[in-house]
C-alpha cells in the first residue's frame, strides 16, 4: 500500500512532527575542520558520528569514555553557529546477547551537551559476543532478518534508548549484498513494523535503497512506494563504487545520479523530513573535487529541499 493511502497520523508518530526542519547537513569527517571554518554557512546543520569523538576503553570501565580533545574543539565551535545531530554507530541494536546501555548513556549525555533535535544509529548489528567478558567487532554493519522474533526484540531495544535520551530516535536502513534466506517480512514491512510499535523513526538512506536495488534487481521506486515514508525524519545521500562485480555502499565521491532522483521523490512525500544529510568517507575528498566539489553536492541538496510542498513552509 502506497504510504499516501494511510490513515491519520498515530500518537507513536506524534513526536515525529514537531521538529524543527533544519534543512541541508554535512555528515562530519576528519578532513572537514578547514571547510567548516570557511564554509559554515553553506550548511543548516552538522551531522556527527559522536562514537569518533570519544574513546571507549568499554563496560565497566570507570570512566568508560573519554574525549579526544582537538576534535570535541572543532565540534564545540560548530555547535555554538549550527543544530548538530547525532549519528552513532557503536550501539549494535540487532545484537541478540548485547545491549549495551552504558552506550546509550552517553549518548544522552552528548544530546544534553549538544542538544541534538534527534539521534540515531543503524539497524543492524556490528558486535558479537566474545570468549571473554567482551564483545568482538565484525568490522561492518551486519544486515538483521526481517522476522518477527527481531522485529520484537529491536522494538523492545528502541523503547529503552526514548527511555534514556530524550529526544526522538532514529534507525537508519542497512545495506545488505546477501539475501538471507527465509524472513517472514518484506524490509519495508520490518521498517513500518518497527516504527509503529517502537515509536521509532527512520533514517532512510537512500544511497542503500539504491544499492540494494542494484544488487538484488528492485525497482528502487516500488521500494519508496512500500515503506511508509511519514516516518522519515532525515535522509542521507552518498555515492558508490564497484567491486568484485557488485555495487557498494563505499561513500566514494559525489552522490550516484539516481540517488538525485529518488532524493526528489521522497523530499515531495516524506511529510516529516527534516534533513538532507551528504556523507562521503574521508579519502574521497579529492575524488569530490576538494571543497568546491563538496559545495556542489551541498547546493544540489538545497535544490532538492526546496521542492518540499509548500504546506511545510
Amino acid at each position: 500500500m502506497d504510504a499516501a493511502t494511510f490513515a491519520a497520523p498515530t500518537p507513536a508518530r506524534a513526536h515525529l512532527e514537531a521538529l524543527p526542519r533544519l534543512g541541508v547537513g554535512l555528515l562530519y569527517v576528519p578532513s572537514l575542520p578547514r571547510f567548516i571554518r570557511e564554509h559554515v554557512d553553506a550548511l543548516d546543520y552538522m551531522a556527527i558520528v559522536p562514537d569518533r569523538f570519544w574513546v571507549d576503553d568499554g563496560p565497566g570501565v570507570g570512566p568508560r569514555f573519554r574525549d579526544f580533545d582537538r576534535q570535541v574543539e572543532v565540534l564545540d565551535w560548530v555547535a555554538a553557529r549550527k543544530p548538530v545531530v547525532g549519528h552513532s554507530v557503536g550501539l549494535s541494536i540487532g545484537s541478540a546477547d548485547l545491549f549495551d546501555v552504558e552506550h546509550v548513556e552517553q549518548v544522552a549525555r552528548w544530546q544534553a551537551r549538544y542538544g541534538f533535535p534527534w539521534h540515531s544509529d543503524h539497524l543492524s548489528f556490528n558486535r558479537l559476543p566474545g570468549m571473554d567478558a567482551h564483545s568482538e567487532e565484525a568490522g561492518l554493519a551486519i544486515p538483521v532478518p526481517y522476522d518477527r522474533e527481531v522485529l520484537d526484540m529491536v522494538a523492545e531495544r528502541v523503547r529503552r534508548v526514548r527511555e534514556i535520551v530524550p529526544v526522538p530516535f532514529l534507525l537508519e536502513n542497512n545495506v545488505y549484498y546477501v539475501d538471507l534466506p527465509g524472513q517472514e517480512m518484506t524490509e519495508p514491512e520490518f521498517l513500518d513494523g518497527l516504527c509503529d510499535r517502537g515509536g521509532c523513526g527512520l533514517l532512510l538512506d537512500i544511497h542503500n535503497v539504491y544499492v540494494n536495488s542494484v544488487n538484488h534487481g528492485f525497482d528502487a521506486r516500488a521500494f519508496l512506494a512500500a515503506v511508509d515514508l511519514r516516518n522519515v525524519v532525515e535522509v542521507h545521500i552518498a555515492g558508490g563504487s564497484e567491486m568484485a562485480g557488485m555495487y557498494t555502499d563505499s561513500h566514494a565521491g559525489p552522490v550516484a545520479g539516481p540517488v538525485w532522483d529518488l532524493l526528489d521523490e521522497v523530499v515531495e512525500r516524506a511529510p516529516n523530513l527534516c534533513g538532507i544529510t551528504f556523507e562521503f568517507e574521508d579519502h574521497y575528498l579529492p575524488a569530490l573535487g576538494g571543497h568546491d566539489g563538496v559545495l556542489r553536492e551541498l547546493e544540489r541538496a538545497r535544490q532538492a529541499w526546496a521542492r518540499r510542498p509548500a504546506a511545510e513552509g
